[in-house]
């Protein structure tokens, strides 16, 4: 039985396009269109439900130590109040999910994972954990909405009443924020390369925030975004997706994710198979299609005049903002600098196209 967040209703009434995503009825576009909904995130302001995503919680006198032998990342000197992205590895270092960490408190953080991976990450998680802490699964009980693009600050400074009740960096949060009498939680996050925050409610409430945003945005250009948008966007800003760019398989080493591992820690799961895979033979690029032809997943890369090919794309769009054709894929290491001329077989025909640095789009 496929579920739903509690803002389907609302999605229903504004028009959206209902799809299956992740164990979830979730809409993928509006009427306006992918295209004006990802310009939205880059010039105005998007909004997203994102209540699919998962919430852990792990707490207790040796959550930091479980946290540290677990994940990738090192939280030692984490403060409350800061976030921290990292990667869940497998004991052969291929990427079980990618995830990010919020200190509530001392000794509690709640690990926000993909939607289609909650019960995956979750049951991981359990089966590796030890010593004296208490893991729970809260995801249920929690609503999310990302609000993103340039004038999100403006939109939440209208609904929050004050500029200084919002996290002020990157990667940081505020607990305790009213909108309309719900307490939120707004971190400064988010998976489009836009600024923005993400708004963590009580499921209950999270339909009042919601409306709220809608009925605050018209001024500052506001559009109600898909699944479709969510992933243009993500590609744009060159952010990997669990299931394209990761998997059981690929390293977060050779996913170009190496931020977010620190081999200098003690010990991790995946560490050892990490250390002894040595130096990355493949890498992660950005890929412009300079021909005509836009390029999915899956798409053979070739060097051009040679018969073999030499790796595959992960993910592949046309971007509205950039106005042009782009791919994320694997090619070894001696083929990976910026300026290689390469060709991707779309559809049975090999089109131009050449290695550019990640991300397509920054801000």
């Amino acid at each position: 039985m496929d579920k739903r967040t509690p803002l389907y209703e609302n999605h229903v009434e504004l028009g959206g396009k209902m799809v299956i995503f992740g164990g979830f009825e979730m809409p993928v576009q509006y009427p306006a269109g992918v295209i004006k909904e990802h310009m939205a995130v880059r010039e105005a302001v998007g909004i997203f439900d994102v209540s699919h995503m998962g919430e852990l919680i792990m707490e207790g006198p040796d959550a930091l130590n479980e946290l540290n032998r677990v994940l990738t990342n090192d939280f030692t000197n984490m403060q409350v109040g800061r976030i921290r992205y990292s990667v869940i590895c497998n004991e052969n270092g291929g990427c079980v999910d990618d995830l990010i960490v919020y200190k509530l408190n001392e000794n509690v953080y709640m690990l926000v994972v993909n939607a289609a991976n909650t019960d995956k990450d979750r049951e991981w998680i359990k089966s590796q954990i030890k010593g004296d802490v208490k893991f729970s699964d809260i995801s249920e009980t929690v609503g999310q909405i990302a609000v993103q693009g340039p004038k999100s600050k403006e939109l939440m400074t209208k609904l929050v009443g004050d500029e200084a009740l919002l996290p002020e960096k990157y990667y940081w949060f505020t607990p305790h924020v009213k909108i309309n009498g719900v307490d939120c939680l707004i971190s400064q996050t988010g998976y489009t390369g836009s600024f923005g925050y993400e708004v963590y409610t009580p499921a209950e409430g999270v339909k009042t925030v919601w409306e709220a945003l809608i009925a605050a945005g018209d001024e500052f250009g506001l559009l109600p975004c898909g699944l479709g948008a969510r992933d243009t966007l993500r590609l744009e800003a060159g952010m990997p997706l669990y299931g394209h760019e990761m998997n059981d398989e690929i390293t977060p080493l050779e996913a170009d994710l190496g931020f977010g591992v620190k081999m200098a820690k003690e010990d991790f799961i995946g560490k050892a198979a990490m250390e002894a895979k040595g130096e990355p033979k493949v890498a992660r690029v950005g890929i412009k299609v300079t021909g005509r032809g836009i390029a999915r997943e899956h798409c053979d890369i070739y060097l051009p005049g040679v018969e073999a090919a030499i790796g595959q794309t992960t993910s592949g769009t046309h971007c509205p903002y950039m106005g042009y054709a782009v791919a994320m894929g694997y090619v070894p290491k001696e083929n990976s600098e910026v300026g290689t001329k390469l060709e991707i077989d779309v559809r049975g025909r090999r089109v131009e196209a050449e290695i550019v640095p990640l991300p397509f789009y920054k801000r």
